[in-house]
């Protein structure tokens, strides 16, 4: 006797869902299908971009593809384009430097909505101040601690007209990693001490978010976007640039392991908790297996032009029709120093050599 096989679901799935045949077989660089975008994206429709240092990549891209990328704090008039690169207009869509954990994130977001009381923390250094919640921001500092505020003041305001606006926003998750201030709870980009201010452990305290914790706050945060606009659209992805370090003391594999799996399972769960929120796979196409660090730098950390360019081609291709003219599509081609808009690459210095 023959034995009956019965139809099951595997029958009628397409090629991408077997490894051999989306992963093994294909050349890495012919890997298609990776993203199946779970809505559209006009090239009218305003779209914000925000996160890590990764993230600084999408806007650009967005532009060359023709698409309505938002800056809401356009550089002032006379700055050569050095001093608009150092002084980080443009970088993102919110002129708040990198923005790596989801608390940090909540907090952007939570201020702005009014929800919270903005810190009024400022860092001085001789005569000049700082913003310690964007320490990178301008490396000539201000004149008053009250600019230093007003400044503050300003990105909010932006940030607040901006969601309330956008059609979409692109959010890359960087770290769990963070250093908070036991007193306000306020949550600092990196430790104080080493881009700017001095380290006191009686006020800053390391905090290495759990599953819980990301997924609390970052819902917390996208409710807050939401409940300004709800037609507000979002797109997670994970930034697949390692932790410099960690101040867990254990094995940097391991802890960049960590950071990247608890953002990728919150940023999947929330996509199937919320049909307005989606995923994109940046990190999967940057760190998989047929990649073999190929896309990485020889530091294994900072990801290549071509990698960047590789990203941007699935991202772009699956989300919006191709331009009418050939334009720069497959993404831009960041300088090799790239890693140097990394805030927390400064901590790469401290390491033995």
């Amino acid at each position: 006797m023959h034995e009956q096989h019965h139809p099951h679901q595997y029958q009628s799935l397409p090629s991408r869902s077997f490894w051999r045949s989306a992963v093994a077989e294909p050349e890495p660089l012919a890997i298609r299908d990776l993203w199946t975008p779970r809505f559209s994206l006009g090239q009218d429709d305003p779209v914000l971009t925000a996160g890590s240092c990764f993230a600084r990549h999408i806007g650009p891209a967005l532009l060359d593809r023709g698409m309505n990328w938002r800056v809401t704090e356009p550089a002032p008039p006379g700055l050569t384009p050095a001093e608009r690169k150092s002084r980080q207009y443009g970088a993102f869509s919110f002129r708040t430097g990198n923005i790596y954990t989801a608390a940090a994130f909540r907090q952007w977001l939570s201020c702005a909505s009014g929800e919270t009381t903005p810190p009024d923390e400022v860092l001085q250094e001789d005569d000049r101040f700082f913003d310690p919640f964007r320490p990178s921001l301008e490396p000539e500092g201000h004149d008053s601690a009250e600019a230093v505020l007003d400044a503050r003041r300003t990105t909010l305001a932006a940030i607040g007209g901006a969601v309330a606006d956008a059609g979409c926003l692109i959010l890359t998750l960087g770290l769990t990693e963070a250093w908070e201030n036991q007193a306000t709870g306020a949550v600092y980009p990196v430790c104080p001490g080493t881009l700017r201010g001095t380290f006191d452990a009686r006020i800053h305290a390391f905090a290495n978010a759990t599953f819980a914790e990301v997924h609390r706050d970052l819902s917390a945060a996208l409710g807050l976007a939401r409940a300004a606009n709800p037609a507000l659209r979002v797109v997670l992805t994970v930034s697949p640039v390692p932790l410099t370090a960690t101040a867990t003391g254990g094995h940097a594999l391991t802890a960049t392991t960590y950071s990247k799996s608890v953002l990728r399972a919150v940023a999947g769960q929330l996509a199937q908790e919320h049909e307005y929120v989606d995923y994109f796979p940046a990190y999967e196409i940057i760190t998989g297996a047929p990649f073999t660090a190929a896309f990485y730098e020889r530091n294994l950390r900072t990801v290549t032009p071509d990698g960047v360019a590789f990203v941007m081609r699935q991202f772009l291709g699956a989300l919006t029709p191709p331009p009418a003219a050939p334009s720069q599509a497959a993404g831009p081609r960041p300088d090799r120093g790239d890693d140097l808009w990394c805030d927390d690459a400064v901590l790469d210095y401290y390491g033995p050599r």
